[in-house]
């Protein structure tokens, strides 16, 4: 019996809440996306995609965002997922 593709991670909400956050540490920290391509060694189109979700972000890459934009990594989380890990 054929199962049916899995709904890919982008279309799900707490996955667009933390890539919201990303544009957003990305505007608090006065960056282009330009800027951020270059601070990270990766091409633009790599931060382009990743903020329209066009492109999966992996863990590592988004403790570098954080990093760069000197976030913690709680602030991508969503609220739920926060409150969560407090308790």
């Amino acid at each position: 019996m054929a199962r049916g593709r899995r709904k890919s991670a982008v279309y799900d909400p707490d996955y667009r809440y933390v890539i919201s956050r990303v544009r957003e540490a990305r505007a608090d920290a006065g960056m282009t996306q330009v800027e951020v391509a270059a601070a990270l060694g990766r091409p633009l189109s790599f931060v382009s995609k990743v903020e329209l979700c066009e492109r999966r972000i992996d863990p590592a890459d988004l403790l570098k965002f954080a990093d760069l934009y000197g976030k913690q990594i709680e602030y991508f989380y969503p609220p739920r997922a926060r409150a969560k890990k407090k308790s």
